[in-house]
């Protein structure tokens, strides 16, 4: 599984899916969740009232990931995850860990060959990127090294984008991915 990490705007990616930082009501906010939202219309508004409806009554848990169709957006899903909340406690890695590995899952599931991910709770949620970028690194040679060992079949995940809005944050990134042991994947 190849990683790439861009500065840009995820909403412009052509991947099979992009990952939104969402709030567990998955009725919209800011930061990537609101242009996530402006940019794919209102049926993804739609679409998540849905998931509301019938499958998330109580909303979408912190670390789990869904997903609904990208409408406007050039990817074909949005696979929606609600990051851990430094400021109200939520400090434990493992839940952010999961954001990516149930995103992952999702996306496999769903035969994308393709994902971006943004720094999830790496800003309004107050975590800090460098902890963030290797969680997300973790999750993913996890996950790529658990689907090779049970058979390349089970995921058709190929690339994994992380599309970063500000320099800063691409940049701790690009630290944090070249000083890891395997920052070749």
């Amino acid at each position: 599984m190849r990683i790439e990490i861009l500065r840009g705007d995820i909403t412009t990616r052509r991947v099979d899916a992009i990952v939104n930082a969402a709030n567990s009501s998955l009725l919209g906010g800011g930061g990537v969740d609101g242009a996530i939202h402006r940019a794919a219309g209102t049926e993804l508004l739609e679409a998540c009232r849905e998931l509301r409806r019938t499958q998330l009554q109580d909303g979408l848990p912190v670390g789990d990931a869904a997903a609904t169709p990208a409408f406007r957006l050039p990817a074909r899903w949005v696979i929606h995850t609600v990051g851990p909340n430094r400021h109200a406690g939520q400090t434990d890695p493992a839940l952010l860990a999961s954001c990516f590995r149930q995103s992952l899952r999702v996306a496999a599931g769903l035969g994308a060959r393709s994902i971006a991910f943004p720094a999830i709770s790496a800003g309004i949620y107050g975590w800090d990127a460098g902890q963030v970028a290797e969680v997300a690194f973790d999750a993913v040679r996890s996950f790529s090294s658990s689907a090779s060992a049970s058979g390349a079949e089970d995921s058709p995940l190929e690339l994994v984008e992380f599309v970063l809005f500000s320099e800063e944050t691409t940049a701790v990134f690009r630290a944090v991915f070249n000083s890891s042991p395997k920052g070749d994947s």
